[in-house]
C-alpha cells in the first residue's frame, strides 16, 4: 500500500483503517513521509473530517509512537492532572495555573507547544527565561514534577514524536482547525504524559481557532469522548476569546504579566476568572475538592499567600533558569528598543476587537512564525491593552506596541488599530466562561 492511496481515500471521504493510520504514524515518526504528503493528508482530513473511532485510533497510535511516562515509581501523594488550551491571544494561563494547581496538591506535567497559526505558544514564551531547559530528559522531568509540583516543557523527541512533526506541518498549511486532528494532537501528548485527569480550555471567538461557541462545543465533545475512550477523565470549559486575555500579547511581555499576577501585581479580571475557573476544575477532576466553591477558595488562597509564586520560581530554577527570576524578572526578560502608544482615532466605546488581527500583528512584529523555522523576537508585542467596553477619547492609547524598530512598530500599530472597532454605544457584556462540560 502506498501512502498516496491513503491520501486519496481520505480525500474521497472514506474511513481509514488501522493499517492506514499506522502507516501515517510510522511515517511521521521516522521521517519517511515527505512533508508534501503529510500536508495533503492533513488537508484531506480538514475537508472531510474523521469518525470518532478514527480520531481515537489515531490518538492512541500517536501516543504509542514514543515514551509513555509512568508515575508509579515517583510515589506521588496527589493526582497527576494537567490543563490544555486550544490557543488564543494573550493566553498566559499556563504560567499561572500550573503553579497554583501544584500549590493546591496537584502534580502538573505540562507538555506545551510552539505558537500555532496566529496564536502564541507556551513553549515560545518560556524561551524568554534565560537558561531554562524546555527539553529535559524524562528522568529529570519526572523528578522536577515530583519535587516542585509542576514542570512546563516542550515535546521531546521521546514523547509522541509522530504528533511533534504533524503539529509543526499543520501550523503552516492552514489545517490547524481540524477537530479530529486537534483532538488527536492534544490527547496523544497528554496520554504520553501519564495523566490521570485533564481540563480543557476550549476557546471561541475572533481570536480563537473555533470562531463560534457551537464549534468549540463540538471540539470539546470530541476531546471529552476520545479521552473517555482512552481512560483519561476530561472536563472542558468553553471560554470567550473575542479579545486579548490579560493586558499583554507577546512572549516575554506575557511572561512578565504572569509573574506580576502571582507576586502581588495587577490581576486583569478576565484572565483571573479563566485561570481560577480552570484550576478549580483541575482540583475537582483530581479528587482534591468536591465542590466548585471549595476549589475556588483553595485556588485563591494559593495566590494570596504567595505559595503559587514560590512554586513558579522553584520550577524556573529547577529547569535551569535563574534562582532569583521572580524577584528580578525585569533584569532577565528581553526588552524591545521601540515602545509607542497606539491612539484611538475617534471617541466612543471600544466595542469589538478582531483577535486574529491582533495575533497577526504580533507575527508582523516578529513575535510569531510565518514559516516553520522562523526565529522569534521574544521581546515584541503589545502591553496595556484596553478591554472591550472601555470608553475612549480620540488619542486615548488602545495599547502600547513594543517593536524592534520604528517601521515595524508603525506597521503593527496600524494592524492593531484596524482590529479595533469604536462605536457610540457601549457593547453588551459577555460571559468569560460560557459553560463547563464533562462526560457525565
Amino acid at each position: 500500500m502506498l501512502f498516496v492511496d491513503v491520501i486519496r481515500r481520505k480525500r474521497d471521504g472514506q474511513k481509514l483503517g488501522d493499517a492506514e493510520l499506522r502507516m501515517l504514524v510510522d511515517g511521521l515518526s521516522d521521517g519517511s513521509l515527505p512533508a508534501e504528503q503529510v500536508s495533503a493528508f492533513a488537508m484531506a482530513v480538514f475537508l472531510n473530517s474523521m469518525s470518532f473511532d478514527e480520531a481515537a485510533a489515531l490518538t492512541r497510535k500517536m501516543a504509542d509512537s514514543g515514551l509513555i511516562i509512568d508515575w508509579q515509581d515517583q510515589a506521588l501523594d496527589g493526582p497527576v492532572v494537567d490543563k490544555h488550551s486550544t490557543g488564543g491571544i494573550g493566553d498566559k494561563v499556563s504560567f499561572l495555573l500550573a503553579p497554583i494547581a501544584a500549590a493546591c496538591g496537584c502534580y502538573v506535567p505540562m507538555i506545551s507547544g510552539r505558537g500555532l497559526g496566529h496564536s502564541g505558544g507556551t513553549l515560545d514564551k518560556i524561551g524568554s527565561v534565560p537558561g531554562y531547559d524546555p527539553f529535559p530528559d524524562p528522568g529529570r522531568f519526572k523528578s522536577v514534577v515530583r519535587e516542585v509540583g509542576c514542570a512546563i516543557i516542550g515535546q521531546t523527541a521521546a514523547m509522541a514524536p509522530a504528533d511533534r512533526r504533524f503539529y509543526s506541518i499543520r501550523d503552516i498549511t492552514a489545517t490547524v482547525e481540524s477537530v479530529p486532528l486537534i483532538t488527536a494532537s492534544i490527547l496523544s501528548k497528554k496520554i504520553a504524559a501519564g495523566l490521570q485527569g485533564l481540563v480543557m480550555d476550549v476557546k471561541f471567538g475572533s481570536g480563537a481557532f473555533m470562531s463560534t461557541a457551537g464549534q468549540a462545543r463540538e471540539l470539546a465533545t470530541s476531546i471529552i469522548g476520545t479521552g473517555k475512550a482512552s481512560g483519561l477523565t476530561t472536563h472542558a470549559l468553553l471560554t470567550d476569546m473575542n479579545e486579548n486575555l490579560g493586558t499583554t500579547a507577546g512572549n516575554a511581555l506575557e511572561l512578565r504579566e504572569a509573574v506580576q499576577f502571582l507576586t502581588g501585581g495587577a490581576q486583569e479580571t478576565r484572565l483571573a476568572e479563566v485561570t481560577c475557573g480552570l484550576t478549580a476544575e483541575m482540583l475537582i477532576v483530581g479528587g482534591l475538592q468536591e465542590s466548585l466553591d471549595a476549589a475556588l477558595q483553595a485556588v485563591q488562597s494559593a495566590i494570596d499567600t504567595g505559595k503559587a509564586g514560590e512554586v513558579l520560581g522553584r520550577m524556573f530554577a529547577a529547569l535551569g533558569g535563574p534562582s532569583d527570576f521572580m524577584e528580578r524578572y525585569d533584569d532577565y526578560l528581553p526588552t524591545a528598543p521601540v515602545q509607542m502608544p497606539i491612539a484611538a482615532s475617534s471617541p466612543g466605546y471600544l466595542a469589538a476587537v478582531d483577535g486574529r488581527r491582533v495575533g497577526n500583528a504580533v507575527i508582523e512584529l516578529g513575535g510569531g512564525r510565518r514559516t516553520l523555522n522562523d526565529e522569534l523576537d521574544l521581546s515584541v508585542g503589545f502591553t496595556d491593552v484596553l478591554p472591550i467596553g472601555t470608553q475612549v477619547d480620540a488619542g486615548t492609547p488602545l495599547a502600547m506596541v513594543h517593536a524592534a524598530d520604528s517601521s515595524s512598530a508603525a506597521a503593527a500599530s496600524r494592524l492593531f488599530a484596524e482590529a479595533c472597532t469604536i462605536s457610540e454605544a457601549a457593547p453588551a457584556q459577555r460571559a468569560v466562561v460560557l459553560e463547563t462540560m464533562t462526560a457525565d
